[in-house]
């Protein structure tokens, strides 16, 4: 998506992306959860002249410690238990292109060291052999922390941190510019309508209201759903949160209520998840079956939520 501002603040924040798009300088954004920083990332990529390359994302938070080597460094044939064919690394993957290490503070230590020889010597050592591959990328970390402040460091090392902050973008938090807010919820309403084949409904005094004085903790990515949520007639109440029905439902039965609130549940937990099954199951915590029959219960196509997860 584009990037969505007319505040002095995202004018500066475009103006220094321009700047340094075009050089081969590693990049690290920080910036809350939900505030944008992988579509930094993307638009560091896309205006470079790595931009025909691969553009290589990775959630260092998500995965453990025994997937993450492999996923970055790749291996070869019974380099591990369960290691049968080769695998090519994000790593070797991103060569030519951008390489994006999302919450990087969560990178165990180990991997930290192997990463911080790659950054000093671009080269890769994939596991299960010592051959050494030359690799040509360009590295955008990301983190929700201050790196730069040992109380929030934790077990990241400092000399990866400095090697790191070459540059350092800091993406503003959605309540310190809240004249952007009505740009971007325009575009995520008109965005959800597209998606949901709906019409953007209008907008009651009330959710004019809450995008004024609400101070969005979870940033563009909270701004998003709520968007959704408005064009699927679920926001019909002003500030109600996620998950919530509005208030006109009190007159409902109880199991119509109970139903309404599971159906809306699950339709904002795969916009959540860009309608990826194995996460939105892991979320409600629902065998796979159980979820399949709820989707044929509630009338819900799993695949208008495709791709649709809003911002990082």
């Amino acid at each position: 998506m584009p990037l969505i501002g007319q505040t002095a603040a995202m004018e500066r924040l475009r103006h220094t992306l321009r700047q340094i798009a075009d050089t081969d300088v590693d990049v690290l954004v920080t910036g809350e959860t939900g505030s944008g920083k992988e579509v930094v990332a993307s638009l560091l990529h896309r205006w470079s002249r790595r931009a025909k390359g691969n553009f290589v994302a990775l959630n260092c938070g998500a995965l453990p410690e025994t997937v993450i080597e492999s996923e970055l460094f790749g291996h070869e044939p019974g380099a591990f238990t369960g290691a049968q064919k080769k695998r090519i690394g994000r790593i070797e993957h991103a060569s030519a292109g951008t390489l994006f290490l999302d919450e990087i503070e969560s990178m165990p230590p180990a991997v930290q060291v192997q990463l911080l020889r790659v950054l000093e010597m671009r080269e890769v050592t994939p596991l299960g052999t010592n051959e050494v591959r030359p690799v040509d990328l360009r590295v955008v970390a990301a983190a929700k922390v201050d790196l730069g402040d040992p109380r929030q460091r934790g077990d990241f090392r400092e000399d990866l941190y400095y090697r790191l902050n070459v540059v350092t973008i800091s993406i503003p938090p959605l309540r310190d510019r809240r004249d952007d807010i009505p740009l971007l919820f325009g575009y995520f309403a008109e965005r959800a309508a597209s998606r949901f084949k709906r019409d953007v409904p209008t907008m009651s005094t009330a959710i004019r209201r809450h995008l004024q004085h609400h101070d969005w903790p979870g940033n563009v990515r909270e701004l998003s759903h709520f968007a959704e949520r408005f064009v699927l007639g679920l926001e019909s109440a002003a500030g109600s949160k996620p998950g919530e029905t509005p208030s006109t439902d009190t007159v409902l039965p109880l199991p119509a209520r109970v139903e309404r609130y599971e159906a809306d549940l699950i339709r904002e937990t795969l916009a959540q998840n860009g309608g990826d099954v194995r996460r939105t199951i892991e979320a409600l915590g629902i065998p796979r079956k159980t979820f399949y029959d709820k989707l044929q219960r509630h009338g819900i196509v799993r695949s208008e939520f495709a791709g649709f997860d809003g911002e990082d």
